[in-house]
This record gives structure tokens, C-alpha cells and sequence, in this order.
């Protein structure tokens, strides 16, 4: 195991840089640091849909074993050239995806956002992880990125999505459906 830190601030960004892995510094909204900035904010808003009581076991477990993924994937975006993430972190999330689907009923209207806290919670997750896709993308145009990392994503925030589903349903509560404005 890598070093650990033992003091917390170290003044170093105070010019608005940061650090990657591999040493170089590098502005703070630098592509590569939006990039792994926004799978830590995804990574904590998983935490706080984990924080909620009553998470159903495979829930939980799937969730957790995400939230090292991805702390996987922020450690892979913040050293150019290494690679976390594989095909089979992939398959693992369409495997739950398939499992976790397999249950509910078919999709016939649009879903909002919402229904019961957990699903809500898991539902912001969903648009923050959209946000750490489009961001990884946006460095992939001027970086070589991993593409099985990209994958990963785009297969998370489906999984995310049907375990909202899924939360609202085990909480017995309506998913709520999008209705189109009258004119």
C-alpha cells in the first residue's frame, strides 16, 4: 500500500493547481481533474444513497462494490497511463444491471426523477455519474483514455437508474411518471 497522508493540507494548490498522480501539476479545472473530480462527487453521492437504512442486501452490496470501482477509476484518470478499470468491471455491471432488471415491469412512460427518498437519492447519483461520462469524454478528445473506463460508466448510470426503480418498488412507492404539458 501507498503512502497514506498524515497531514490533511499542504498549501501546494493554493495557486489553483493540483497534483496528478504521475507528479505534473496542472490547473484544478484541468480536463483530467474535471474528470476524476466529478467520479468522486458520483463516489459520494453513492455514499449517501448506502447511508439510508433499509438498503435490500444485493442493493448495498452492488453499491459498495461500485464505490470501489470507482475510487479505482479516480485513481486511473489521476495517473495518465494507468489502467483500473477492465472488461470485466463491465460485465459485473451488466450482470447486476440484468439481475437487478429482471423483476420490474417494463418501461411504457418516461420516469422523473423522485418517489421514495432512496430512489431519489439514487436518481442524483445517476445525472452526477452522466456528469463524470461527459467529462471523461471531454478528456478522451485531447488524452487516450482508457475505454473500458468510459464503458463503466455509461453501463453505471443504467444500473443506477433500474436500482432506483427498484428502490422505489421494495419502499412501495409509484414511480413517478413523467405527463407531457397540455396545450
Amino acid at each position: 500500500m501507498g503512502k497514506r497522508l498524515s497531514k490533511i493540507y499542504t498549501r501546494t494548490g493554493d495557486d489553483g493547481s493540483t497534483g496528478l498522480g504521475d507528479g505534473r501539476r496542472v490547473a484544478k479545472d484541468d480536463p483530467r481533474v474535471e474528470a476524476y473530480g466529478s467520479v468522486d462527487e458520483l463516489n459520494s453521492a453513492i455514499g449517501v444513497v448506502l447511508a439510508r437504512p433499509g438498503l435490500p442486501a444485493a442493493v448495498r452490496d452492488c453499491l459498495t462494490a461500485v464505490q470501489h470501482r470507482l475510487f479505482d477509476l479516480g485513481g486511473e484518470l489521476c495517473l495518465p497511463g494507468h489502467q483500473a478499470i477492465d472488461e470485466a468491471a463491465v460485465t459485473a455491471l451488466e450482470q447486476a444491471l440484468d439481475g437487478f432488471n429482471r423483476d420490474l415491469p417494463p418501461l411504457q412512460e418516461f420516469i422523473l426523477p423522485g418517489g421514495s427518498d432512496g430512489a431519489a437519492a439514487c436518481q442524483l447519483a445517476r445525472a452526477i455519474c452522466r456528469r463524470a461520462e461527459r467529462r471523461t469524454w471531454r478528456l478522451a478528445r485531447d488524452e487516450p483514455v482508457n475505454e473500458a473506463a468510459l464503458k463503466f460508466l455509461n453501463r453505471l448510470s443504467d444500473l443506477l437508474f433500474v436500482v432506483a426503480r427498484v428502490l422505489n418498488r421494495e419502499a412501495g412507492v409509484a414511480e413517478p411518471f413523467w405527463q407531457k404539458a397540455q396545450s
